[in-house]
């Protein structure tokens, strides 16, 4: 029942109570480090979906990544080009799929189980990136071969793919 709350309190954050305690939590997090290790979830229900348990061998990292406009600079000199390629360019990784591969290169021993979004504002995207410890974990869990965030085995990685399509038929 408790996590059928959380889930829907999280749908519509600035609705409740979340938009507000969020917003005073942000302001610590702008000062912290861009990749850090969180003692506990922030959407315990959303963790808990993606593969965590409050265990030893699991880790959540908080990643922060800048949401910078996706423009190239202008050609200044030579000849100019018919369409300059300067606006309206497209990413080829979102930027979920960019924090789980910046979790993973900070945490070398650690394998990228999923992630999911936190909290954003005019500046950053805050993302929590759910990790376990293939030591602790090997017979627990089935991780595949090392590495499978940067070989898109995420979710993120699936989507940016084309294999993983969320409420498109």
């Amino acid at each position: 029942m408790a996590y059928k709350y959380l889930t829907s309190v999280w749908k519509r954050p600035d609705d409740s109570f979340v938009g507000n305690l969020m917003s005073q939590r942000v302001v610590e997090w702008r000062r912290q480090p861009a990749v850090l290790r969180v003692e506990r979830p922030t959407r315990l229900d959303r963790a808990r979906t993606l593969g965590y348990r409050a265990k030893q061998g699991f880790v959540v990292v908080r990643v922060r990544v800048g949401r910078r406009s996706f423009r190239r600079p202008r050609p200044r000199s030579g000849r100019r080009p018919k369409r300059m390629g300067v606006a309206k360019l497209k990413l080829a990784k979102s930027l979920r799929l960019v924090a789980e591969e910046r979790a993973a290169r900070k945490f070398p021993n650690l394998e990228v189980l999923n992630s999911y979004w936190v909290w954003e504002d005019g500046r950053y995207k805050w993302f929590e990136v759910v990790m376990a410890d293939r030591a602790l974990l090997s017979g627990q869990i089935d991780l595949g071969h090392r590495g499978r965030v940067f070989r898109g085995q995420t979710a993120a990685g699936r989507r940016v793919r084309g294999l993983l399509h969320m409420g498109k038929g």
